[in-house]
Parts: structure tokens; C-alpha cells; sequence
């Protein structure tokens, strides 16, 4: 916790309300309350991760979005490595690649292989992937599953579909190892099963974010696994600290 009474009063403060206005289930709320109560590990971790690249944990969805221009100044090019990539041209910042490998590294070990199938997109190519969707299964079903220009995920650059971009994808020995496994690597999945209230998307299996391990782990270990949950406090708590500068 914050040294003075001073500090400590204004985080009382900004937590409650970040808290309050992440809308996040009662009882996830009431355990990130009951462990900073009991030491500081929640405040720690949370200081820490806010010191790193901002894009790692801004928040993108149906109601957050990145301008237009936004596009990553240290994309590169995937190419068949440790892992595999079904076409040329894809890109991922430095960091996600990086850490890609290293995960399709150890997945290989046992025999698996992660095919990269979708990574960094523009706007303008996500408009192109919105509208063809719009015009194939018309515009309710295309918002359950795919992002409008400016809310897409993959404008970070820090986005990988994995495999098939189906649901059969899941039960794959990929998918399986990957559902237990990519969070030690720095991988978040984005929309979970039974959670398309709360991302806005149905389940997507395949969709991996690139966080860090340590916003993994502090998904992990203080919002129950939901990516949703942990940045929508971040976006929160940015917004309302922004207030005390």
C-alpha cells in the first residue's frame, strides 16, 4: 500500500471506483479487496505491469477502439520457424513474435505444432474482414464474431488466430496445450467460452493475445483467467489516476 495517509486515502479511492466502474462480478472484487487487506501483492503486481508498453494492456472492444492510424512501428514478418504460418505476409510486433517462438519451441517438444493463421491487422483491412463478414452472414451474426474497423484486437499487432479459426480448433492436441499452457508464455485468451456477455464476442478458441507473462499472470491470478475483466480495470484505473497527474 501507499506510504501516507494521504496516498493511501486516494488509492482506497481509486480502487473502489475502478472497481465499481469495471462492473466486475462481486466476487472477484471482493477478493482483489480482501488481498490488498492482507498484503501487497495485488498493488505490487498491478505498478509493475503499468510500467511496461501501455499497448500490452490498453483496452480494445466494442465500446474502446485505436484510432485509425494506429499501427505498431516494430512489426515483422512471421515466417516458418518453430511454428508455422499458412500464408506470407502476416506480421506481430517484436515482442509477440519473440515470445511465439519461444512457446511453439516448447509445444514442439511434444510433438505439437501452433500454425499461426491471422496476426496484425490494419484498419482498413479490418473494415475489408467487417464488411465481407456483414455480407456473408449478415450484420447481427458478423458483430458476434467479428470486430468493427478500430475495435479489433489484431490492430495491436499482439494478436494470433491459431490453427482452423474454428470451433473444432479447442479440441485439438494445439488447442488443448495451448489452453494450458500460453499463459506461462505471455498469452491471454481474449473470449472465452460462455463470456460473450462480457467481451461482446462469442467463444473464439483460436484467439491468443500477447499481455507479458506478467499481465498474464496477474489475469490469471487476480480476475479468474477472464482477460476481459483484468483490462477493463487497467482502462479504468488509467482513467481515473489520469485525475491525480
Amino acid at each position: 500500500m501507499p506510504g501516507s495517509n494521504n496516498q493511501q486515502a486516494v488509492f482506497s479511492h481509486l480502487l473502489s471506483a475502478a472497481l465499481q466502474n469495471a462492473a466486475l462480478p462481486d466476487y472477484i472484487s471482493k477478493s482483489i479487496t480482501e488481498n490488498i487487506a492482507e498484503n501487497p501483492s495485488f498493488i505490487l503486481d498491478l505498478f509493475e505491469i503499468m510500467q511496461k508498453d501501455p499497448y500490452l494492456y490498453i483496452l480494445v472492444d466494442k465500446k474502446t477502439s485505436l484510432s485509425g492510424n494506429y499501427e505498431p512501428d516494430d512489426l515483422i514478418e512471421l515466417t516458418n520457424k518453430s511454428y508455422r504460418v499458412n500464408r506470407t505476409g502476416m506480421t506481430l510486433r517484436e515482442a509477440a513474435e519473440a515470445s511465439l517462438e519461444k512457446m511453439a519451441a516448447a509445444a514442439a517438444k511434444e510433438g505439437l505444432t501452433l500454425l499461426a493463421s491471422s496476426a496484425y491487422r490494419s484498419y482498413d483491412y479490418q473494415a475489408q474482414v467487417y464488411e465481407r463478414n456483414v455480407r456473408q452472414v449478415g450484420q447481427e451474426a458478423a458483430d458476434r464474431e467479428s470486430a468493427r474497423p478500430g475495435h479489433s484486437q489484431h490492430q495491436l499487432g499482439l494478436v494470433v488466430d491459431f490453427g482452423s479459426i474454428t470451433d473444432a480448433f479447442a479440441r485439438t492436441p494445439e488447442g488443448l496445450w495451448l489452453s494450458a499452457n500460453a499463459s506461462g508464455f505471455g498469452w491471454s485468451l481474449s473470449y472465452p467460452d460462455g463470456y460473450e456477455e462480457v467481451t461482446g464476442y462469442r467463444w473464439e478458441s483460436w484467439h491468443y493475445r500477447y499481455v507479458g507473462i506478467e499481465l498474464a499472470e496477474f489475469i490469471k491470478n487476480y480476475f479468474d483467467g477472464i482477460q476481459q475483466y483484468a483490462l477493463k480495470f487497467m482502462h479504468e484505473w488509467v482513467m481515473l489516476a489520469s485525475h491525480f497527474d
